[in-house]
Order: structure tokens, then sequence, then C-alpha cells
């Protein structure tokens, strides 16, 4: 089984394991760490990162991370792809590849994300037995799936409803192109607006509230995970009606406290002591 097939195998699997059928994926982190358990969050990084993942051997944990971004179709790939290096554990392959060209692993993330997103079935589905597909066509499945022009058009090849010209044709457009000429720029400003925001994992971020809640963590911890003012973290907690919890001080009782023998003899033979000794080498007079 090459590439190609074995990321499509996979996609078809994830979807079904998983309950979410030929339908168009959603919110893309929360279906991810609901239905993986991973720990997924939106970083600052470079211009030049997209995400990336990693794993700790000890405890097994993984962790996806992608990068914020006005380009929210692209987020979306990334963030199919690096899950599907998760399910291909490629971590576990340590040998030397040639940075030059795409790796078999990178060949086969890139197919699975390209199926997680757009599945042919849910694609003829959608389209039903079109035999002209117009550029319009296009426009639907990339505002639908939310997904690239790139990957829509490859999967509307793959499903048969365009050549190969019309192919490459169209995986040279721009999804704000697209929105603009086909009246669905507003959707689209809406989706960058949300790709741009940071976001914690979960997982971590539900501890870290009921760590305040507990009284054991300040706001201040949680605002950093989010990425916003420590006074806007607590105003959404207010909001929320989680408030820390306050712990009384507990006070001990003095006829509690233990009797503590205290020998003050020596005390009282410096105060008594003459204050005409010899000086010692410091300079301060010997007792």
């Amino acid at each position: 089984m090459n590439a190609e097939a074995e990321g499509r195998s996979a996609a078809e699997r994830f979807r079904r394991d998983h309950h979410l059928g030929v339908l168009p994926l959603g919110d893309l982190v929360a279906i991810i760490e609901q239905a993986s358990g991973i720990d997924v969050a939106v970083l600052d990084v470079g211009p030049d990162e997209h995400g990336l993942t990693m794993r700790d051997p000890a405890r097994g944990a993984v962790f996806i991370g992608v990068a914020r971004t006005r380009r929210p179709m692209r987020q979306r790939s990334t963030l199919a792809h690096e899950l599907g290096h998760v399910l291909f554990a490629d971590w576990a392959d340590n040998g030397a590849c040639d940075w030059s060209k795409r790796t078999p692993a990178e060949i086969r993330a890139d197919a699975f994300a390209r199926h997680l997103l757009v599945p042919v079935e849910g694609l003829r589905a959608f389209l039903g037995d079109q035999e002209s597909v117009p550029q319009s066509v296009l426009s639907r499945v990339v505002q639908r799936f939310l997904a690239s022009p790139q990957i829509a058009a490859i999967a509307l090849h793959q499903a048969g409803y365009i050549d190969d010209g019309k192919k490459r044709e169209w995986m040279m457009l721009s999804t704000p192109t697209l929105a603009v000429r086909y009246g669905w720029i507003d959707q689209y400003h809406a989706l960058q607006a949300d790709s741009d925001r940071r976001r914690a994992p979960q997982r971590l971020l539900a501890r870290a509230i009921r760590g305040y809640a507990e009284g054991v963590l300040p706001v201040q911890a949680i605002a950093t995970l989010r990425g916003i003012t420590t006074e806007a973290a607590e105003a959404d907690l207010l909001d929320a009606g989680i408030a820390p919890t306050e712990r009384p001080v507990a006070w001990a009782d003095p006829n509690e406290l233990p009797d503590v023998d205290v020998d003050l003899a020596g005390l009282d033979e410096d105060l008594n002591a003459s204050d005409d000794g010899p000086p010692t080498s410091n300079g301060e007079r010997a007792g």
C-alpha cells in the first residue's frame, strides 16, 4: 500500500472509529482533543512555523501545537497533518532523512489530512451526479468543508468531477479570492479572527480553573495560559460564577501550645559580667 492509500485508509478509519461520518468537520481542535485525548494548543510562533508534534516517551503523552495565522484553511490542514503523524507514530522513525525531498511519512500525513478534511464519499454526497463542475462549485466545497482550494481541487479530481488540467488550474486559486468572488468573505473574516487567536489545551485549562476555584492557583496563571489580561480572565470566571474558595486561617489556642523549658542562667551570667575585662583580638571585651 502506497503513502496515498495509507493516508486515505487511516482518515476513513479515524472518522469511522469516532462516529464522524462523511460530513464536514467543525472545530478541528475540539474534535482532536475529544476523540483522541491529545492536547492541542494554538501558539504564538515564528512566521515560518506551522505545526509540530511532541511526545513524552516516559508518559506516552502527546502534544500538538499549531501557529496562530490569518490563513484558517492552512491551520486546519496543519492540524490534520499533525494528527496523521500521531496516528502513524512517525516519531518512531529516527533515521536520517533527505530534507531536500518530502519523505513517505510527510506524503502520507498530507494524504491523511486531505481525506480527513474532504472525504471523497462526503464530496459525492454533497454534489451528487454533476457532470459539469464550474468554479462556483469549487468555492462551495471550500466553504462547506473549510479546506483550501488545493485540497478541494485534488478531492474533486479524485472523485471524478474534474480533469487533471482543471485540477492544476484551480489549485492556483486562493481562499480569499473565492470568498470575495462568491460572496462569503464575511464568513472568511470570521474564520480568520478565530484562527488568529491563542488557544490553550482544554484539559490543561480546565485543571487550572479547578485549581483557581480551590484557591491554590492565582488568576494570573489562567490569564497566561489563555494569552489574555488578568482582568479579562477574572471577568470570564466571575461571569461563570467561579470564585476562589475562602480558606479560613486556623490559629492555635495558646493553652494548647506545649511547655518549653528555657534555661536563662547563661544569659544572666553574661548580663551580670564586668565590662572591665581585657579586650579580645577583635576589639570587644571578654566576658
